[in-house]
């Protein structure tokens, strides 16, 4: 996949911290781009993300890789992101002006065309891309890899505005059955056109080639799988085809 040739650090405040977010984007082409969300595992913004954004930068967007926990932080272990992430929810609105800075910043950048931005986002940041559909922010898809379905807001129907592909590994233990199962009628109560991808034998982090020595390390279910990494990929690509047109 093609690297970007522009990449700048976007430094600005919100819920409390000072951000430093990453933004990719490729050579020169007429008219602005579609702008594009990455949202971090649990880990926070470290070199997997910004490779995402540069690889979404080589298909023609300008993609930001978000940080959500100030100062462009990387957890270096998974008490540590554990700690971190919970500091995120226990501060809901905190939470929700990062989330809502990330997508102004974005959308102001003179290589965006505003009324094209979507979000995407591994585990943690599945999550939170689902989370800013729910609290109504003007998206035109949202995209989870391997991300936790359960809502920290309720939506009401007519809020949730962007098209949703979930990226999901059949053998994913993190994510229950049950979970699924109500995040299925969640999307159909709100009346979201959405779709359900799950990719056999593929578990938790299964797009990230980390994932496997990172579950050993951390006593963790997780584990990359390449073929369910490449077809999401094929699927992703093919959905913001759809909902940027």
């Amino acid at each position: 996949m093609p690297d970007a040739s522009h990449t700048e650090i976007l430094r600005y405040a919100a819920g409390g911290r000072e951000l430093a977010s990453y933004l990719a984007w490729g050579p020169a082409r007429d008219g602005k781009r579609p702008g594009v969300l990455v949202l971090p595992e649990w880990w926070g913004l470290n070199d997997y993300a910004r490779r995402r954004a540069r690889e979404l930068a080589g298909l023609g967007f300008a993609a930001l890789a978000v940080d959500v926990y100030g100062d462009g932080r990387e957890a270096a272990d998974a008490a540590e992101a554990g700690a971190l992430m919970g500091g995120l929810f226990t501060d809901i609105p905190a939470l929700n002006d990062r989330l809502r800075a990330a997508y102004e910043q974005l959308r102001a950048h003179p290589q965006v065309d505003p009324e094209r931005i979507g979000a995407m986002g591994y585990c943690l940041g599945g999550a939170l891309s689902l989370h800013m559909g729910r609290l109504g922010m003007p998206l035109r898809g949202v995209v989870s890899f391997h991300g936790a379905l359960t809502a920290a807001h309720q939506a009401q129907p007519g809020e949730f505005k962007p098209a949703v592909l979930i990226c999901h590994g059949e053998a994913d233990g993190l994510v229950p059955a049950e979970d699924q199962a109500n995040f299925h009628k969640e999307m159909q109560a709100l009346g979201v056109d959405y779709q359900f991808v799950s990719y056999p034998d593929a578990k938790h982090g299964f797009t990230n080639p980390e994932a496997t020595e990172k579950g050993k390390k951390n006593n963790l279910p997780l584990a990359y799988d390449e073929k369910a990494d490449r077809q999401s990929w094929e699927d992703m690509k093919a959905f913001w085809s759809k909902v940027f047109r």
